[in-house]
């Protein structure tokens, strides 16, 4: 027999309420519940129509992203089936369109919620650009900012605009709305052409390197997320020291914040009724062509990754075979 739920909200049964929500949330996961709940109208339309991956945490165990629906899911959650060219089968997403679907998710200890770039009925096209800044280790939220900064300059020469947001860690996120003629090939030479531009800008700060080791201390302008790629939705809580939430925050005032300013305790009283990002976000923007000409010249990051990580490994083996042949025999 099941358990007396300790509530239930549109036709969902909440259960544990009181628990904490992991170590260090400084939360229960009632205040998950309530704080989605207070704010499902603003985090919906960044989830609706959307594949979405959730990372969920249960007690005591370590957290871990559901991109495939558990078979125990409700037939009322609205899923797609997406082609995973990794594992060599279907995978059923989410659709989170509702706020029953959003409380279900909730109860489920569904902390994060990742959209992908596109929409299920549109394949073929992104809807926007991302440029993730990714500082270095440390307390280097301020770099990220500066980093942004910078993009909105790239942005701005480029004839462009951006949103910006707080990433609900320790980066920030600039997102670009654009028309849906653009292919997702090109939407990702665009990301990269402005990447590029960032780092023209101030490369003392700013860098494009993919390689960890190459980046030397600054902020990673990460141009990657394009094509089946996900982002954290505006207004999604994080797995994070104290529940942060990913945060949309005026460009006069990202230089004033930190990423602890904002959680699910603190984010509703913040908003009020108000809906930021949505206010923030430009209309959907054309590309120009010469921003597309220079993206299309520069090879993608992950492969030039690979390819050098692999000749890196080379020269390694051959150094230490080297070494080993030119070491005295005893």
């Amino acid at each position: 027999m099941a358990s007396k739920p300790d509530e239930t909200r549109d036709g969902v049964d909440l259960t544990n309420l009181d628990q904490p929500l992991f170590d260090g949330a400084e939360a229960t996961k009632r205040d998950l519940v309530d704080y989605l709940d207070a704010v499902h109208e603003r985090i919906l339309p960044e989830l609706r129509e959307r594949p979405l991956s959730v990372i969920r945490i249960r007690p005591g165990q370590p957290k871990f992203m559901q991109k495939n629906v558990p078979k125990y899911t409700p037939d009322w959650v609205k899923t797609v089936p997406v082609w995973a060219e990794a594992s060599k089968r279907e995978v059923s997403y989410a659709l989170c369109d509702d706020r029953r679907t959003l409380l279900w998710f909730a109860n489920q200890r569904a902390v994060e919620y990742h959209p992908t770039l596109m929409r299920a009925d549109r394949w073929d096209r992104v809807t926007h650009l991302v440029l993730d800044l990714d500082p270095p280790e440390g307390e280097t939220f301020t770099m990220a900012v500066q980093a942004a900064l910078l993009v909105r300059q790239a942005l701005t020469d480029s004839g462009l605009s951006g949103a910006v947001k707080t990433s609900g860690a320790k980066g920030v996120h600039v997102i670009v709305p654009i028309v849906d003629t653009v292919s997702i090939e090109d939407a990702a030479a665009a990301t990269r052409a402005i990447a590029a531009r960032t780092e023209k800008i101030d490369p003392s700060v700013a860098t494009t390197a993919y390689i960890k080791e190459d980046r030397h201390g600054k902020v990673f302008v990460d141009s990657t997320r394009s094509g089946g790629a996900t982002i954290v939705a505006a207004y999604s809580p994080r797995v994070r020291p104290g529940t942060t939430v990913s945060y949309p925050v005026g460009w006069d005032d990202i230089e004033s914040v930190t990423p602890r300013d904002f959680t699910v305790k603190t984010a509703p009283a913040l908003l009020g009724d108000t809906d930021p990002w949505a206010d923030a976000l430009p209309a959907p923007q054309s590309l120009p062509e010469d921003l597309l000409e220079e993206g299309r010249a520069i090879p993608i990051a992950r492969v030039v990754a690979m390819h050098e990580g692999k000749r890196r490994k080379r020269a390694r083996e051959a150094e230490e075979s080297a070494a080993a042949e030119t070491k005295p025999k005893d």
